[in-house]
């Protein structure tokens, strides 16, 4: 059933999306707040852009930003509807595919919500040319299979020795069990440029010593007080303070996301993620 599913979206799209997931390890890193404001970010520069909230156990980018929410992915994966129509809109325009709290992880889905989930995606008339994947904390299987299915993955971290270990735990599975190389890295919530390269520097250290990957130092966010300010108002600190130093960083990295290469393969189609990200539950 789901080999039919997935031939019939190799005919029926060739939707030209970049895919990244945005995950970390370790819980508070700041992840879904850099997630959607840098989503909100490349909005503003003109991007449609789709935000997942891949957390199907504590879903929050709703909360985050006061929106109201009538259907999330549970009623999508049950096919009571369509993914366009549980979309929501925020700030700029960008569409947010709210989860659920309390829904089972991807492992424990039924074939029928595995084909529901790739005929979700495949139809999906909502153009966008980015979808961000806000994943769960931990190294669940599921976080591992949002991560592995994405064409990119960025590894968040803070200035926190368990942060930095569970970024390394996930990695390593990452490359070893999946066959992922090459890393984004954002310094989150640091208090200098400096402090950004030194935990780059401890990751790549044992990553270098130990794995076979390519990490890349993609933005330094530094430790701004807006951003907590902004999520007591319940709106992105680039909105609501664009001139802060955090919104610029991640205005920055908004800029450099959309200009990563979308692979010239079938990994670059947007029901190819889906593909890959079912794959390893049959």
């Amino acid at each position: 059933m789901i080999e039919d599913q997935a031939s019939t979206l190799r005919r029926a799209s060739n939707k030209q999306v970049k895919v990244v997931a945005v995950t970390g390890g370790k819980g508070g890193v700041g992840k879904t707040s850099l997630t959607l404001n840098t989503a909100i970010a490349a909005a503003k520069l003109g991007k449609k852009v789709m935000v997942l909230d891949a957390d199907l156990g504590l879903a929050n980018i709703d909360v985050m930003l006061g929106l109201r929410i009538e259907r999330n992915l549970s009623h999508v994966l049950n096919g009571d509807c369509t993914l366009d129509e549980i979309l929501v809109t925020g700030p700029y325009g960008v569409k947010i595919a709210p989860a659920t709290s309390g829904a089972k992880s991807m492992t424990e889905l039924t074939r029928h919500e595995h084909a529901g989930l790739i005929r979700a995606f495949g139809e999906l008339r909502t153009p966008i040319d980015m979808l961000i994947i806000d994943t769960a904390a931990g190294i669940s299987d599921m976080v591992v299979s949002f991560s592995r299915a994405a064409q990119n993955v960025v590894m968040v971290v803070c200035d926190e020795p368990t942060s930095l270990t569970d970024a390394y735990a996930l990695i390593k599975i990452l490359n070893r069990e999946h066959g992922v190389f090459k890393f984004k890295v954002v310094a989150n919530m640091v208090r200098s440029e400096r402090e950004g390269h030194e935990l780059f520097s401890k990751l790549s250290k044992v990553t270098t010593r130990f794995l076979d990957v390519a990490l890349e130092l993609t933005a330094i966010v530094p430790f701004d007080e807006n951003v907590r300010k902004a999520v007591r108002k319940q709106t992105a600190i680039v909105e609501a303070f664009p001139s802060s130093p955090a919104s610029k960083a991640i205005t920055q990295l908004a800029e450099k996301m959309y200009d990563w290469p979308i692979p010239d393969q079938a990994g670059g189609h947007l029901e190819f993620f889906i593909e890959n990200l079912v794959s390893m539950q049959e």
